[in-house]
């Protein structure tokens, strides 16, 4: 089993910055594509980036292109997801997500392990 723990949600004004950490354990982390996704109230789950097992391939949603990265450290099994120039419109709830092969990045339904997800709030 594979589990997932975000941190460094919080509040931010727009045009600032915030990172994600996704920390994982009880797997073999570098063997996973990792992902991002994120879910604001009364909305469908919505891709925001994914990187492949050793890095070299990256993913964005195109609402989040130029302004988040997405970068992951095998040796310290974590996943990060840089954001920037923040808008209101980025106010949800991120989660972090494992995927073991196969199947489209961006499709939640393809990711096999879920983080308990954190709360990123941009002001106006």
């Amino acid at each position: 089993q594979v589990q997932l723990v975000e941190s460094g949600g919080g509040l931010v004004q727009a045009g600032g910055s915030l990172s994600l950490s996704c920390a994982a354990s009880g797997g073999a982390f570098s063997a996973y594509v990792m992902g991002w996704f994120r879910q604001a109230p009364g909305r469908e789950r919505e891709f925001v980036a994914a990187i492949t097992w050793s890095g070299g391939i990256t993913y964005y949603g195109d609402s989040v292109k130029g302004r988040f990265t997405i970068s992951r450290d095998n040796a310290k099994n974590t996943v990060n997801l840089q954001m920037n120039s923040l808008k209101p419109e980025d106010t949800a709830v991120y989660y972090c997500a494992a995927a073991r092969g196969g199947g489209y990045y961006y499709t939640p339904q393809n990711y096999n392990y879920w983080g308990q997800g954190t709360q990123v709030t941009v002001s106006s």
